[in-house]
């Protein structure tokens, strides 16, 4: 029985508990594997999973002809695994998948379910090339059509893609759940401290790691070959996404700057910022909680960024610092919506009626901040979500309430090259229409 699948297996079960996200679940199933292969195997397998959950679990209901309700949460986990192998995985022979399987839920102490698990898996397999999922209509059909080929044969929740349906039409929302989809690439940025993109380019590919400059972040490699994380890391570069890395540019930090990080962990941004200072003026560095200020802290010890202090705060009430920073980012805790590439299981776990929630606890945190932005400062609000109330719908608010502070247009501080990812508002928005994941970034100027 391959180790793999068995680690695998017992990660989805402590996902499906709710013991933990699904990061922590994949260094769950990698725990107890030496070798790289079934290390590699195993996240695959249990990302996968995941990711296409919803479509799996339909084809399940549909040749098991019972509901999941019915079925045995070990026996479900196995069977979803499974036919994550069988339907999106060719490295492996169906019949060893579903020989494994079988193994499976006999070490799960599940030995009468066997027969039933072998039939659903070799009736899959017997039609894996005309599935029971919803079919592609022309331009979409209609609305339930598009709703039902969108979230169950692409495995979103309805509720998400009925937004994106509504506000970008059928083209746009099927791009979206296709790049959802795809498995993302690794991607870096240089320590432009230490080195140069170009510099760390050829240091990479004589390690073995071949790597593609980021489309629109001036510091970004896609890694296309090689593990560049073998090693124990050296400073010289931090893992970002790109859209990450783009919301840094929209702070337009200069050497000489203050700077407040207000929700700086694992700390990605801040070292970036200090890239863009040059390492000289000073980088207030805030998190809440104390695991989180661990990780800044590992993050700055390790790029050896010579200007940022660390100090943990309070989540609520007024921040101990004055009215004296140029520039404050506000890289707000939200719904995660715009990262379902990299965090599949978010589309899992949130729900549209924590979004009202989520969007209150951000106005307070952006007016909590503004507060320490000097006269003529830069306060920047940024998301990992795709969702308005989120996101303009939290600026709006605020300038609303604070007419001290005024929109800054960033077609103005980027680069031409990236005015696509600037909208009629002049806020950094990007997507997967561009091939990024969404997020999001304001900025504001204190006029008074």
């Amino acid at each position: 029985m391959s180790k793999a699948r068995t680690a695998a297996l017992h990660a989805l079960r402590a996902l499906d508990a709710g013991q933990m996200d699904l990061p922590a679940a994949i260094v769950l199933s990698r725990r107890h594997l030496d070798d790289d292969r079934d290390r590699a195997l195993a996240m695959e397998i249990v990302t996968g999973t995941v990711r296409w959950q919803r479509s799996l679990d339909h084809l399940i209901v549909h040749f098991a002809r019972r509901t999941l309700q019915k079925i045995d949460s070990d026996v479900l986990s196995i069977l979803r695994l499974s036919l994550y192998q069988l339907l999106h995985l060719d490295r492996v022979p169906a019949a060893a998948i579903v020989d494994d399987a079988v193994d499976l839920t006999r070490a799960a102490r599940k030995s009468s379910a066997g027969g039933f698990v072998n039939a659903v898996l070799r009736e899959t397999a017997r039609q894996r090339n005309r599935l029971p999922l919803p079919p592609r209509a022309a331009d979409g059909g209609d609305r339930a059509q598009a709703l039902a080929y969108l979230g169950v044969t692409h495995s979103h929740p309805d509720w998400l893609v009925a937004r994106w349906l509504d506000r970008y039409g059928f083209a746009d929302a099927e791009r979206w759940v296709h790049f959802n989809n795809e498995s993302p690439q690794l991607t870096v940025r240089a320590n432009t401290l230490r080195t140069t993109r170009t510099q760390l380019t050829a240091t990479l590919e004589a390690d073995g790691v071949d790597t593609a400059p980021t489309r629109y972040a001036p510091h970004g490699l896609h890694v296309t070959a090689g593990n560049p994380l073998r090693h124990t890391p050296d400073g010289s570069f931090v893992v970002q996404d790109e859209a990450s890395q783009l919301v840094c540019l929209a702070l337009a930090a200069l050497p000489g700057h203050s700077v407040l990080d207000l929700c700086a962990s694992p700390g990605g941004k801040t070292t970036a910022v200090a890239g863009d200072m040059l390492g000289r003026g000073t980088i207030v560095a805030c998190d809440v909680r104390e695991r989180r200020m661990r990780l800044l802290h590992d993050t700055v010890r390790t790029t050896a960024v010579p200007n940022v202090r660390l100090v943990q705060i309070d989540s609520q009430g007024q921040l101990p610092f004055g009215r004296s920073f140029d520039r404050v980012l506000v890289d707000a805790p939200c719904s995660g919506l715009g990262t379902l590439r990299r965090d599949p299981d978010i589309k899992w776990r949130r729900t549209e009626r924590e979004l009202p929630e989520l969007a209150a606890r951000q106005r307070l945190l952006l007016a909590r901040a503004a507060a320490a932005v000097a006269p003529g400062g830069r306060l920047v609000y940024a998301t990992c979500s795709s969702e308005p109330e989120e996101n303009e719908q939290v600026v709006d608010a605020f300038l609303a309430d604070h007419g001290e502070f005024a929109p800054v247009d960033l077609h103005r501080d980027l680069p031409p090259a990236l005015d696509a990812l600037v909208d009629a508002h002049g806020s950094l928005r990007t997507s997967p229409m561009v091939g990024l994941e969404a997020f999001y970034a304001a900025a504001l100027v204190r006029a008074r």
